[in-house]
């Protein structure tokens, strides 16, 4: 039997150590069908020749953001960092990623209750609090006046995002991730911290991405748990 040292034993046992303690990243888009998601679009409710706006295009999931509505995962998920990249490919517009999703359709009888990511051209990381609430640093800098907060319709429900010029030019392909840790979510664009915000009034629930009137191309969404 051949022999081995001491330290070749531990080296060999610390890359299985490492190997086992490292998180594998989940592919929440799998590139040839939306297995593990549902649209919740309500123009579809009462109008058959209606069709999802949530498509699979030459191996990229596609909004084509008519008529709006919510992609969302069929699973609830806490504890994880989100990588999303996306583009739109032919005029600015507008779309988000929806975190801690649960209640559909509570506010304006659209968008489910939970925390919104904006990826609005030239507004991305900014957050919309849908039904659910956050804290950032600067609020009422960065919110409007505390009296008129709130989650609801008609409330300062957008916290700005923390810089400008984050985003690539447009047709160029963004990363946005979000990092969603107890009830705190920080978000970078591009490498940019672009918001950081903490007391988030859920911890756990669905991803949803948005139509909400523009075609938004996705080519990665993956999802890495955090210990």
């Amino acid at each position: 039997m051949k022999k081995y040292s001491l330290l070749t034993i531990i080296a060999i046992s610390t890359i299985f150590s490492t190997a086992r303690s490292q998180a594998i990243p989940l592919a929440l888009f799998n590139g040839e069908n939306l297995r593990g998601w549902h649209a919740d679009v309500p123009a579809m409710d009462t109008n058959t020749t209606v069709k999802s706006p949530f498509i699979v295009r030459n191996g990229m999931l596609v909004s084509l953001g008519e008529p709006r509505g919510h992609l969302i995962t069929d699973s609830v998920y806490q504890n994880y960092r989100l990588r999303v990249e996306y583009r739109f490919p032919g005029k600015p517009g507008n779309c988000g990623v929806l975190v801690f999703a649960s209640t559909p359709r509570a506010l304006y009888q659209m968008f489910p209750k939970s925390i919104e990511v904006q990826m609005e051209h030239n507004n991305a990381g900014d957050f919309w609090c849908i039904q659910e609430d956050i804290t950032v640093p600067d609020m009422e800098k960065r919110r409007g006046p505390k009296t008129e907060w709130g989650v609801s319709e008609g409330k300062k429900r957008r916290i700005l995002n923390l810089t400008d010029s984050s985003e690539k030019p447009l047709g160029q392909w963004n990363t946005m991730v979000i990092e969603c840790k107890g009830n705190t979510i920080k978000v970078w664009v591009n490498n940019d911290l672009v918001n950081d915000g903490y007391n988030c009034t859920a911890a756990k629930g669905q991803i949803a991405l948005q139509a909400e009137g523009s075609e938004v191309e996705f080519r990665k969404i993956e999802m890495t748990p955090l210990k």
